[in-house]
């Protein structure tokens, strides 16, 4: 959860940051030959005018947004090169009448608009298919002759046929890549996430930077596991069954969900030890095998990428080792001192005895998926994954087009009012171009429609990265065309350009189009001569495009995150209820096994908290004025990750809770605690002050006490029976993790309490 620096040097910053990852290669040098060939052709043919329609139809195709499988994405590239076709078609029909350009810009808009209903890849076909009919109708676009009309289509068919043969050409040799390559990508951020869980102790004085960066980094192994399960489930649901390399691919998914557990529930544990002096004499040791464990992860995901045999981890073991060696020192020089030894030194000795046993298990999980790995490079199974329980990952219901359009054709929907307000815009900006005959016009238009999106924020942090992007490019083209004056010269920066361009796309947009501005400048002057003056227009259709768009956004149907930020937090608070209400019933009925109910609803609670930070980064986006106080919204955000993080550790814990030994109190303060997560989801729904909180502290001591109770009775046995499992232990050993997070929770919901009265004022 990584909330925006306000001040305006440093968001300014944040705005040109790169994000984490490296540059895509394959895809820079993908967009340089689908580029450069028609360009070529179109040089030595001395066409290059007629060349640009098909390097623009090849540029829009190659730019379509596809993460998937090789059927999504042959889907979309081929419906994008239908679509820049049919909409090149429409703006030559109605070009040259501009009572009728109008209206049309306005339909074409709005229907395209409304196609990010249907999901990001609709989305993406439907942008670039919108660009292409404002471009073609300000450049291209003639009915003047029939058969120069036929070219031109045949021309824009011409170049998105070829960008789609080539970019799926060699994904029909390997269908399978896309999954191997989102698996990949989920152990790489789960090495980040891994990472990160290591500083927990290290910086306690940055503490809320540190869980901001440890929150989104967890969000971000989430979307990237619902991806990898989203291109699984296309590739192999379509088959009768999936392969030997897709059941091992759907383990090594699977495991990732496991291992994100295991390590929120060490991030707790890591919390609570690191307040007591015992962990500082464990500190190293812990560090260094969370800091292997990431390395390992790390490795993994190179070696699923490049189909290798899984890396040898000796580090690993050897840092697990030296753990369990230290552990066992310190729980005899605790131990042998039972005499003095007082009951809460002893439980930060347990503590510490989870947290060494947490990282064994995470050790081992490595160690297994690091056998699937060397296995999925070599084409073997093992036993153990022929005898797990393989099941491919349940896919939600889908409904029609027609009920998706009927649902949401309505003013309460967001898209809607977008496709709406995206569509009067669009034809606004046309329409001036077109009455004040601006060079270029067209320009304003597209800066319009690229930067305007569903919400303020989102509008504001693109307009302001495509303004000056387009500015530092445009000096940059300005030096470019003043400098280079041979056409075959100035050909080839525009490929390295667009090349570097592609590469660094998705890691930061700004860069993207400071680099994509200068080859719209050199490529607009490679078909006709436009002087440097070309890049002049740009700066200042850019600056009018952005106001444009951020008054649109201002003025038209805004919906602003205040308004709808309770609700969003209302399902929030009700997923994470539902998932503790199922965790604290496998411990009052511990015969009751319902770990895939407890999956589920973990996964659904993660879900809306991802959702719940993204409605919170758009309210910090918004205009000061509107978005209110935010510091109360930012604390409820924290402790509400909190509240599920302690119930992830709770639902770790289950694994070694026998239910032999219960406290009644457990149930009394569990049915208090659903009580008031109610009461607190009703007032954000119904916009009143929550009721006064019930005495969660009087079940706590009473807790408290018995655990007591059970401390100073293991100490006195200890003398005796040090190594034994005595039932005495083992009630130590299921009900001081217990009492320890329930303890958490209430404080968690306590603060919760205090902010959501706040907000209600």
């Amino acid at each position: 959860m990584s909330f925006t620096d306000k001040r305006p040097l440093s968001w300014l910053l944040q705005q040109f940051q790169l994000q984490p990852g490296k540059p895509a290669i394959a895809s820079g040098l993908r967009s340089l030959f689908i580029l450069g060939v028609p360009i070529g052709i179109g040089i030595i043919t001395d066409h290059a005018a007629e060349s640009a329609i098909a390097t623009m139809a090849a540029w829009f195709v190659g730019m379509v947004n596809v993460d998937g499988a090789y059927r999504q994405r042959a889907t979309a590239m081929i419906a994008a090169t239908i679509g820049v076709t049919v909409m090149f078609l429409i703006a030559s029909l109605v070009s040259s009448h501009i009572w009728l350009a109008v209206p049309t810009t306005f339909l074409v808009i709005f229907i395209t608009g409304l196609a990010s209903l249907y999901g990001n890849v609709a989305a993406s076909v439907s942008l670039i298919t919108s660009i292409m009919f404002v471009i073609a109708l300000a450049r291209f676009a003639s009915f003047s002759n029939l058969s120069t009309l036929i070219q031109h289509c045949g021309l824009c068919l011409a170049g998105g046929t070829w960008t789609t043969v080539l970019s799926l050409g060699l994904w029909v040799v390997r269908p399978d890549v896309p999954a191997i390559q989102t698996v990949a990508n989920c152990y790489f951020s789960l090495s980040n996430f891994v990472d990160l869980a290591s500083q927990r102790a290290l910086n306690p004085k940055n503490h809320q930077e540190w869980e901001q960066r440890f929150l989104q980094a967890q969000d971000t192994v989430i979307q990237n596991l619902i991806s990898a399960r989203s291109v699984w489930t296309t590739i192999w649901t379509r088959q009768r069954g999936a392969t030997l390399r897709g059941n091992q691919l759907l383990v090594l998914i699977e495991d990732i969900n496991q291992i994100v557990n295991s390590v929120i529930a060490l991030s707790e544990l890591l919390a609570i030890a690191s307040e007591h002096q015992l962990f500082s004499r464990l500190q190293p040791e812990i560090q260094q095998v969370i800091e292997q464990s990431a390395i390992a992860l790390q490795m993994l995901s190179q070696a699923i990428a490049k189909g290798k045999n899984s890396p040898h981890l000796g580090d690993l073991d050897r840092s697990l080792e030296a753990l369990e060696h230290q552990t066992q020192v310190l729980r005899f020089q605790v131990l042998n001192q039972t005499i003095n030894a007082q009951t809460d030194e002893y439980s930060d000795l347990l503590n510490l005895g989870k947290i060494t046993a947490s990282l064994t298990k995470l050790v081992e999980q490595i160690h297994t998926d690091a056998e699937i790995v060397t296995d999925l490079s070599q084409g073997k199974q093992r036993n153990s994954i022929a005898q797990r329980d393989i099941s491919p990952p349940a896919q939600p219901e889908r409904s029609t087009i027609i009920d998706t359009l009927r649902n949401n054709f309505t003013f309460d929907s967001v898209l809607f009012r977008h496709a709406l307000r995206l569509a009067l815009i669009t034809t606004l900006a046309e329409l001036l171009a077109s009455v004040f005959q601006l060079p270029r016009g067209y320009w304003i238009t597209l800066t319009a429609l690229v930067a305007l999106k569903p919400n303020f924020g989102g509008t504001s942090q693109t307009t302001v990265q495509r303004v000056i992007g387009t500015i530092l490019g445009g000096i940059i083209g300005i030096a470019l065309v003043l400098l280079v004056k041979n056409q075959l010269a100035s050909a080839v920066c525009f490929l390295l350009l667009v090349f570097v361009a592609m590469s660094v796309r998705s890691l930061s947009y700004s860069i993207f189009t400071i680099l994509l501005t200068p080859a719209i400048i050199l490529l607009l002057n490679i078909i006709s001569a436009g002087g440097w003056q070309v890049g002049v227009l740009r700066i200042f259709d850019s600056f009018a495009g952005g106001a444009l768009a951020l008054l649109g956004s201002y003025l038209l149907f805004p919906r602003w995150e205040r308004q709808q930020l309770p609700a969003q937090l209302e399902k929030t608070i009700r997923a994470n209820l539902a998932y503790f209400q199922q965790v604290i019933a496998n411990y009052l009925h511990p015969e009751h096994n319902a770990i895939a109910d407890i999956n589920m609803l973990r996964h659904q609670a993660a879900l809306e908290n991802a959702n719940a930070n993204a409605a919170a980064q758009r309210l910090f986006s918004e205009p000061r004025h509107i978005q209110g106080e935010i510091e109360p919204v930012m604390t409820l955000m924290i402790y509400i990750r909190g509240f599920f993080s302690s119930v992830t550790t709770l639902a770790e814990h289950l694994r070694e809770f026998s239910g032999e030994y219960q406290f009644p109190e457990v149930k009394r303060l569990a049915d208090t605690i659903v009580q008031v997560l109610e009461n607190l989801a009703d007032a954000l729904g119904q916009g009143q002050p929550p009721q006064p909180l019930p005495a969660l502290d009087s079940y706590l001591e009473a807790i408290h006490a018995q655990i007591e109770r059970l401390h100073t009775a293991r100490l006195s046995e200890i003398a005796t029976n040090s190594n034994t499992l005595t039932p005495t232990l083992q009630a130590v050993q299921e009900q001081t993790p217990l009492s320890t997070e329930l303890d958490r929770i209430v404080n968690e919901i306590k603060v919760m309490h205090c902010v959501i009265a706040r907000l209600q004022e």
